[in-house]
């Protein structure tokens, strides 16, 4: 129970890390850094609920059943071409950010 905790917190501080406010000449949040934060939030929210959010932390999901590819679950806009697909959880964090379009949740 601890491990699981203190993992969920290590996901806390990164996603958190990732979304610092980006500053503009307003100086305020912009509407895209909020998006990409809710989208984040999202994101992380559909792996836990799917019991992956293990899986993804330690590097060893397999994303390609969760593509758009012909049998997959259609959850992520990518159609792979290779299975497995491993991608580490800061660049998948990092693409809720710059491509949320990819990630039905962040419709």
């Amino acid at each position: 129970m601890f491990k699981r905790i203190a993992l969920l917190g290590a996901i806390s501080v990164t996603a958190a890390l990732a979304l610092a406010p980006v500053s503009g000449a307003g100086g305020g949040n912009s509407a895209n850094a909020i998006a990409g934060a809710r989208c984040v939030q999202d994101g992380v929210g559909t792996l836990v609920s799917l019991g992956l959010i293990d899986e993804a932390a330690q590097g060893k999901l397999n994303y390609y059943p969760l593509g758009s590819q012909s049998g997959g679950a259609g959850l992520i806009n990518i159609a792979f071409s290779s299975d497995p697909v491993y991608i580490p959880l800061k660049d998948v964090i990092a693409l809720h950010r710059s491509n949320p379009e990819l990630f039905d949740w962040c419709a």
